[in-house]
């Protein structure tokens, strides 16, 4: 039996870290999402995530200074040590932020389907298009949801518009999209099924912070 997957995806910041910053963190508490992806072109996630690190575990939070910061705990009592072990536990789960790889797309398996994620969707040529059953891009104005065929087209509209924000949810039979605003409310639903045949997995390739 498949497990559900709850995927985030933030659209653009356009230089608001700050609303992107609260977008990511109510997509992993209030969202429970799995992992977030920023369909931009720029570094803001990267940016907001190495912010939040640096405040958990101080101004070096790359994985190769955890051994200097682990030695400060030698002579720390319990509860420093505890605390020790918090900050980088939460640390570890900025992982779950990803922006787009270098070649600027993604690829993700949702109920059996293809899901391709893009800045710009004019970018993709007709054999991007014609593997994937819902395409995600975050150059739009707006929130945007369209069927064409057999495909769907989404993008969650750039952050401080109607949207910016979005759960991808595969648990309850098809793909369900829920696009939300900069105050977490839903402003658009739609479910991209029914359910389709054949396994689920997953093909990484972004920036984790």
């Amino acid at each position: 039996m498949l497990c559900p997957m709850r995927l985030g995806v933030l659209g653009p910041a356009q230089g608001d870290l700050p609303a992107l910053a609260r977008g990511a963190q109510h997509l992993l508490d209030e969202g429970h999402a799995e992992r977030v992806i920023y369909v931009a072109e720029d570094d803001a996630l990267d940016r907001v995530v190495v912010g939040w690190a640096q405040r958990l575990v101080g101004a070096d939070p790359t994985e190769g200074a955890l051994f200097d910061r682990a030695a400060r705990c030698a002579a720390a009592t319990p509860d420093q040590i505890d605390a020790f072990v918090a900050s980088e536990r939460a640390r570890l789960r900025l992982r779950v932020l990803m922006s787009l790889p270098s070649g600027r797309r993604t690829i993700e398996i949702l109920d059996g389907r293809v899901a391709l994620f893009v800045f710009d969707k004019a970018a993709l040529d007709e054999e991007d298009i014609v593997a994937a059953s819902l395409l995600v891009f975050g150059k739009s104005p707006e929130p945007l949801i369209k069927k064409v065929g057999s495909r769907t087209f989404f993008s969650p509209g750039p952050i401080g518009s109607d949207g910016g924000t979005a759960l991808l949810d595969d648990g309850q039979g098809g793909v369900r999209i829920e696009v939300m605003n900069a105050s977490g409310a839903v402003t658009a639903r739609e479910i991209v099924g029914p359910s389709a045949a054949g396994p689920r997995l997953r093909v990484q390739g972004g920036s984790h912070g």
